[in-house]
């Protein structure tokens, strides 16, 4: 019901600010008006306009989810690259072997470009023209004003956050675009301090002003206090990711509690008590938000084997793009009884299910074994390329209920920060400052039905997090938040598929492709033309 209204709300809101600038461009039109003068300061002069523009700010983060429905989506493209996937086909392939996305000029900048640089530069602009119209609007009481500046405030810190974490060489403003300023060139990147203290000045007003319980899909006061302790974490600054990550988990106005099961966490809509922050979609509704391969880059193409169809219950239709590798396989199978393999995060087994095209001697519900993966024992190429398309293990997280079982394409709402991850965040700020960090790994160890863990250190915790969030954007961020010699160690020695790979697949492993400059993705040389002459490009670029 909470999903409905919303969505009925933000419907009609669209609708709003769509004959806003209908009717503004009509009059500028009549008038023979430049249309340089329908800038942000004329349309967000009533309350009306300004909470339509933060609801556009919903949509225009969903639309990197929504964007690209094959593998370029860039919700799928970061999961290519870290030390827990295989990145089977398509372009991803490219960017998780780490032959695109390497170079100021290469397509693969391009396309992280649009997807990220361009994607959350624009967004910023849009919650800057927000706060700066909401600041000094008239006729809107303080509570409302604070609410629509807090949630603004929020979207550029999670926008700046992100392009941070890929660029590090970022630019921050307060400023709205203006005729004035159009043209002006920005000379050169911020200081790593101007750029936190921005984030968390942003971040700070939305805890002070946002409210613990909010209709699913809307950011609130626990969103924001997760985000600043991810935040913090960059900083090095263990104290205030501690204080941040236990407000959330502890607060007693909090409404978040981890759901009793990993088979809940994914389950139908993901509005559950676990969710910090939900990209909303539905089938029934104009503007649910569009189908996508999300689920389908993940899951194999098992339905490709004789004796068995696609259906939801085993994944869905898949394309095998992105699979996990054996570092995280086996890191799952440390624990004999951790439901995250089972069937709820990842499936390992297919099982026969087409009754009348069963071969020789199977039942349904057999499972199927008719490929190998590669071995010294099994150098077959034909079986390695079967095995990876059609039977490897996939990641079931983006499986709906009501998807189309016979289709790439279907709408995926997609958890973006979550309370298992404030658990982890907890018991990482916990071990690098001061207390008891086991019962914050434990209490997601304990839900997965895995033992838990006597002893805390930072590899535990990074498999700890491989386990539990792998799949959902998170990775390369950790990697790199824990400096030059976690990222290349872990890169080095898990990243690809390892010896899966035939010997002459040698030029595709990631192990050796990677080199330390990558941490940092390279500036699109387009996107740094248009900035001033001095203005940094990454080291190694």
């Amino acid at each position: 019901m909470k999903n409905n209204i919303m969505y009925s709300k933000i419907k009609k809101s669209t609708l709003l600010l769509a004959v806003m600038f209908l009717v503004v461009s009509c009059d500028g039109y009549l008038d023979e008006q430049p249309t340089t003068l329908i800038d942000a300061d004329y349309i967000y002069t009533t309350e009306d306009g300004l909470k339509s523009g933060v609801v556009s700010l919903y949509k225009f983060d969903r639309d990197r989810y929504d964007r690209s429905t094959e593998d370029y989506m860039g919700a799928v493209l970061l999961q290519s690259r870290s030390d827990l996937t295989f990145s089977r086909s398509g372009y991803t392939g490219l960017m998780g072997r780490y032959e695109r996305g390497i170079s100021p000029v290469d397509y693969g900048s391009n396309l992280a470009s649009t997807l990220f640089w361009k994607h959350f530069y624009n967004m910023t602009n849009k919650a800057t023209d927000i706060i700066n119209a909401a600041e000094v609007v008239e006729g809107v009481d303080t509570a409302t004003k604070n609410q629509i500046i807090a949630e603004a405030k929020f979207f550029r810190a999670h926008s700046y956050f992100f392009l941070y974490r890929m660029y590090n060489n970022i630019f921050v403003t307060t400023k709205s675009v203006t005729v004035e300023n159009a043209f002006d060139v920005v000379e050169t990147s911020s200081t790593k301090e101007e750029i936190f203290s921005l984030i968390n000045s942003d971040l700070q007003f939305a805890v002070d002003n946002l409210q613990w319980n909010v209709s699913f899909g809307r950011i609130s006061k626990g969103t924001a206090k997760h985000v600043k302790a991810k935040v913090a974490m960059w900083q090095g600054d263990w104290a205030e990711a501690k204080k941040q990550a236990l407000d959330v988990i502890e607060d007693p106005m909090s409404p978040h509690s981890l759901v009793a099961t990993t088979a809940e966490v994914f389950k139908g809509d993901k509005n559950n008590s676990e969710q910090l922050y939900v990209i909303q979609t539905d089938n029934e509704l104009l503007g649910g938000g569009d189908v996508t391969m999300m689920n389908a880059n993940f899951v194999t193409q098992y339905f490709q084997i004789p004796g068995i169809v696609e259906d939801l219950e085993q994944g869905g239709r898949g394309f095998s793009r992105v699979i996990p590798n054996n570092y995280l396989l086996d890191l799952l199978a440390e624990d004999p009884n951790d439901t995250r393999d089972d069937n709820t995060y990842f499936r390992l087994n297919y099982f026969y299910n087409d009754v009348n095209n069963l071969p020789a001697g199977k039942n349904v519900g057999d499972v199927i074994d008719i490929y190998k993966p590669i071995s010294a024992a099994n150098p077959d190429g034909d079986q390695y390329q079967r095995y990876f398309q059609r039977l490897h293990p996939s990641c079931v997280k983006f499986n709906e209920e009501d998807d189309d079982a016979t289709s790439y394409r279907n709408r995926t709402s997609a958890l973006v920060y979550r309370l298992a991850e404030t658990y982890l965040i907890a018991a990482e700020a916990i071990m690098r400052s001061s207390g008891d960090p086991l019962p914050y790994i434990n209490a997601v160890r304990t839900r997965a039905n895995a033992a838990p863990v006597t002893t805390i250190s930072e590899q535990i915790i990074l498999d700890e997090r491989a386990r539990e969030l792998s799949f959902e954007g998170q990775r390369w961020f950790t990697l790199k938040r824990m400096g030059q010699e976690v990222i290349n160690r872990q890169i080095r020695t898990y990243a690809g598929a390892g010896d899966f790979y035939p010997a002459n697949l040698g030029s595709k492993d990631p192990r050796t492709n990677w080199q330390d400059h990558f941490i940092n993705w390279p500036i699109f040389q387009e996107d740094l033309d248009l900035l001033g002459p001095n203005y940094p490009q990454n080291l190694g670029y």
